[in-house]
This record gives C-alpha cells, structure tokens and sequence, in this order.
C-alpha cells in the first residue's frame, strides 16, 4: 500500500507533532509514504530524511492554490497513492482528484466543505467524529484514529538550565501561548501555590501578555518560558506533574504524553481531555476557568505521593491499552486497508 501524507500545518503544533509521529510510526510497517510539506520547517525536512521518506515542498498558500496542486498532481502521477490524507484544512482545500481514494484529516471541529475531492473522513476522537456527521456526512464515511506517544528513553534536563531548585515541585505546561489553552488561569493558581515552579513549553500570540501578567502576579521568579521544544520526553521526564488547563481542546495529545512518561495530569474539563481521561483514576479533572479548582488540583497531586502514584499507575494502564506506538500501528494498518474500500 502507498500513501501521500499531505500536511499545510504551521511550523509548530499538536497535528504537525502527530503528522511526524505518524509518518514515523507508519514507516514501521509495510506501508510506502510519501510526504508533501511547507518548505520552512528545516528540522522536520531533516527528520523526513532520517526516515528514508521521499517528500516534496509547496508553499500551501491559501488565496494561490495552484502551485501546490500542481505539484500534488506531479506525485500523484509518478508516486501513485493508493490512499492520499489531507491533514487539516489548507491541506484538504487544495486537494485534486485522484485515481486512489482521498481522506479527510481532523484534528479539529473543521467544516466538511474545507475539503475537497474526498472519500472518507478521519476524526481524532468520537466527539470530533460526531462533528463530522452531524454536518451532514454519512456515517460510513466517518472513522476514528486516535493519535499516540512514545519517547525514547531521555535523561532529565538539568533543573539548574532554568534556574530551578531540584527540591521544588515542578510543573510542565506543554501548549501553544494561547488564549484558547487557559494558560492565564494557571499562572493565576499557581499564586497560592507558593513552593511550586511552573515550566511553560510552547510559543504563541500570548506570549507577551502572558509574561506580563506572570511580573503582575509576582511569579517571575518561580515561572520559566522555554519558547517550543522538540524534547518533550526529556521535559516530562524532568517534571512532577503536568497542567493542561485548555478552555478548548478537541483531543490534547498532551494527555497521552504524560500518561507515557508516568507523569501525573491535570486537566481542565474541555472536550477532550473530559472524553478519555476518567477522574480520580488516570487524571484530575477540574470545571474550565477554575482558578480555585485548578489550585487545589495541583496542590493535591504534588503533596498526596499516594494519589501521584495512583493516577501515574492508571494513566500507564490507559496510555498502553489505546495510545502507544504499537496499537497506533495495528490499527492504522487496518483502516487504512478498509478505506481502500470507499472508492
């Protein structure tokens, strides 16, 4: 089977993470991949290459879609994909007719009409998949394929790069500087919480405001922005818990990540995270915009062991039953095989 993995994402993100870990995982299995991305990404073109992937640049632009379908119909005609998946809108809005069947990809409550020349629809959860049909799409043309995590095996950073003591409880936020991601709302809690230190990983339109309230609330001295990192293992391995405070989150794969780097979670109650993590058991869950709430989560976790333990114990459990590499892979390969079907 041969598939063009089509992605016109920004540099940085939860889909362009999973696109990658996709390509990565898929190029594993007996599946031949081709990939066509934007051209600014040189660590993810470096990446491609390590995987012995053959991929193209095109500049995906939004009002000029030509250019980029020209070069899709170029692999298409020489590479001959038995299924091409559109990741996200401006991927699937310049996409072509094809001889192989064309998948929808989404990361996200995308409108059905973004994309074009399409025969089947893939959601990253059942909210999102349910989305999908209730715009009109049958339901045979909707299927689920979860996205997955696996590190290899990374040391912990030394705390001392970001001026952090290695007795204070530390706290990782992996996100874009968002407003969607309630990022504010943490930097609020962690005010009562006067041990703690909180690593923020992730860039954004947020980034200046969110430095400015963190100097308001007095927090500069226990907060670190570390701009986007590529060694989120190495992160989580270094952190005690981590926050995902999200107002809006159709998945998160940040759930999945600390689940497998045996890392208690803390979540707000967003679509996703309210969807796959069970309360109490693999995560802490708290109401959207809860300062309170959130402060007396974090408080919990970094001062009950018993209960740090337990939700690391079942959150493993999760991760290996839906979200590792390897049942990624299996089911991939069954999909994929069964959307051949829908052309």
């Amino acid at each position: 089977m041969k598939i063009l993995q089509v992605m016109g994402g920004a540099q940085n993100g939860g889909a362009e993470t999973f696109y990658m870990d996709s390509l990565h995982a898929l190029a594993e299995t007996p599946i031949k991949q081709y990939a066509l991305i934007r051209p600014e990404n040189e660590p993810r073109i470096q990446s491609i290459h390590k995987l012995d992937v053959p991929f193209k640049t095109a500049p995906f632009k939004r009002f000029w879609p030509k250019s980029t379908q020209r070069v899709l119909k170029s692999i298409d005609q020489n590479f001959q994909p038995d299924i091409t998946q559109y990741w996200m809108g401006r991927a699937g809005a310049m996409s072509i007719e094809s001889e192989g069947v064309n998948l929808a990809w989404y990361g996200g409550y995308y409108k059905p009409e973004r994309f074009k020349h399409v025969d089947g629809h893939v959601a990253v959860t059942y909210d999102i998949a349910d989305h999908i049909i209730a715009q009109g799409i049958s339901h045979d043309k909707v299927f689920v394929l979860h996205t997955y995590a696996e590190f290899e095996k990374s040391a912990p950073i030394n705390r001392a790069e970001f001026d952090t003591p290695d007795d204070a409880p530390l706290l990782l936020a992996l996100s874009r500087l968002h407003r969607k991601k309630g990022l504010d709302v943490l930097l609020e809690s962690l005010v009562a919480v006067p041990d703690a230190y909180l690593w923020i990983a992730g860039d954004g339109p947020l980034e200046a405001e969110l430095k400015k309230q963190c100097t308001h609330l007095g927090l500069d001295n226990r907060v670190r922005f570390l701009g986007w990192r590529d060694d989120r293992g190495a992160l989580l391995e270094t952190c005690d818990a981590c926050v995902f405070p999200s107002r809006y989150e159709p998945f998160g794969t940040v759930t999945v990540e600390a689940w497998g780097c045996k890392r208690p979670l803390i979540a707000a109650k967003a679509a996703g995270p309210k969807a796959y993590i069970t309360h109490e058991s693999d995560g802490l869950l708290v109401e959207i915009d809860d300062v309170k709430g959130l402060t007396d989560a974090i408080t919990r976790v970094i001062t009950d062991k018993k209960l740090a333990k337990s939700l690391v114990k079942s959150g493993y459990k999760s991760y290996q039953d839906g979200f590792s590499k390897e049942v990624f892979k299996e089911k991939a390969q069954d999909f994929y095989n069964h959307a051949l079907t829908l052309k």
